[in-house]
């Protein structure tokens, strides 16, 4: 146990901090392959393993070709420019657009969108409004989790924790709706609040940019697989493979109507991503065997037993500090197992989704979107310290912990 425990925290250690700046997959695959080379783990686990992810990567695919398609033809560069140009001269407007933008972005595109795409364009648009782009870009960063359980697609992780429970769209936005929109809400007036004096002064609006043809298709694309995969949610099924053929589907309407090869969108997109979560799920399951999720199953069935509201409050809030000392990714394959183990109620599960979608706020380590988020504005000459974020992520982050998990505990 201590071997396998020591591997995976010392891979999970490289996935937040990147040594020598490698990718954060090669530490993951290099934890997996380390298990296999000394017995940990069985060769036919870790495959069995790594197809447990298949849901979770066809998912994956689908919303960064979706991305990128939308990237590469100026979708994101128009949105966030429309923002600037319904501020009208004012910076808290301003502010207060690219929030809605990137709830919108996060709801029907994933948090990674919003932390990894939408930061470039909303950096642009402040530099040409003249604001300071830190209020704008700290935005970005923490409605990425704090929309990320508006919807079942909103979050990768949330096809993680529920695996093939998760819930239909109806109990979905029972659970969840009000949960969401306190988390929003206090995370927005966190923000408005600790950045005030930045906010205080003018935008100035810039040049407006249109959207041109390939743009447009990609934004219809992106509408009909938000209606694709809402009707998919309220009957119950799997997301990966409608949202990969979405993906697929647009991605080849804009190229063909662009007259360009698929190719340089199929090669913008991230697919380490893909391999980072496969070895995420082979050291998960390398900690299932060691005991480990047993032990935490137990725990949690007895907690339930003898109160479930005070379980599920305690389980969402440890798991909220957990995903930022180990990353919200292996943090949530981890309750995973744990709920597969346990089978608690489902108010407890609830819990534990806010717990591991809005918890990474606290931190820049918190989850890969937002380490993702900080290389790219670091690509743009801002950069944001482990402190700075600490304070920003603690003052707007617990109150939104607080009411979305304490309401969704009230509402039972």
């Amino acid at each position: 146990m201590i071997a396998t425990a020591a591997i995976c925290a010392a891979a999970t250690a490289g996935v937040i901090v990147r040594p020598f700046r490698w990718p954060e997959a090669v530490w993951a695959v290099g934890g997996a392959l380390l298990l296999l080379a000394f017995g940990l783990i069985a060769p036919a686990n870790a495959w069995a393993a790594v197809l447990k992810g298949s849901d979770v990567y066809l998912f994956l695919i689908g919303m960064m070709l979706l991305s990128e398609a939308a990237r590469t033809h100026g979708v994101f560069d128009w949105v966030a420019h429309r923002a600037a140009a319904g501020a009208k001269g004012s910076a808290v407007r301003l502010f207060t657009l690219v929030f809605l933008v990137g709830v919108a972005v996060t709801t029907f595109l994933s948090n990674d969108a919003t932390a990894v795409v939408l930061t470039p364009a909303v950096y642009a648009v402040a530099q040409r409004a003249k604001v300071k782009p830190l209020p704008l870009l700290f935005a970005c960063a923490l409605v990425a989790n704090a929309a990320s359980f508006v919807l079942p697609i909103s979050n990768p992780a949330n096809l993680v924790l529920y695996a093939s429970d998760l819930p239909r769209l109806g109990a979905w936005l029972a659970a969840f709706a009000l949960p969401s929109l306190l988390a929003i809400g206090a995370t927005y007036a966190g923000l408005r609040w600790l950045f005030r004096s930045d906010l205080s002064g003018s935008a100035e609006q810039g040049e407006s940019v249109a959207l041109e043809g390939n743009g447009r298709v990609a934004l219809a694309g992106i509408g009909a697989t938000a209606v694709l995969l809402t009707m998919a949610s309220a009957l119950g099924w799997d997301l990966g493979w409608p949202t990969f053929g979405a993906g697929v589907a647009t991605a080849l309407a804009v190229q063909l109507r662009a007259r360009q090869s698929p190719l340089p969108l199929v090669k913008g997109v991230s697919w380490l991503v893909l391999l980072l979560v496969a070895g995420l799920f082979v050291m998960v399951e390398a900690l299932a065997e060691t005991g480990l999720i047993g032990w935490l199953a137990g725990q949690l069935s007895a907690a339930a037993a003898q109160d479930p509201r005070l379980a599920a409050a305690g389980a969402g809030g440890l798991l909220a500090v957990g995903a930022n000392l180990v990353n919200n990714l292996p943090a949530g394959l981890i309750a995973a197992q744990t709920i597969a183990a346990a089978h608690p109620p489902a108010l407890i599960v609830d819990a534990l989704l806010i717990g591991v979608d809005l918890g990474p706020n606290l931190s820049i380590t918190g989850s890969l979107a937002t380490i993702l988020w900080l290389i790219a504005i670091r690509r743009e000459g801002e950069d944001v310290t482990f402190g700075q974020f600490l304070r920003v992520g603690v003052l707007t982050t617990v109150p939104a912990l607080i009411l979305a998990i304490g309401v969704r505990v009230l509402i039972g």
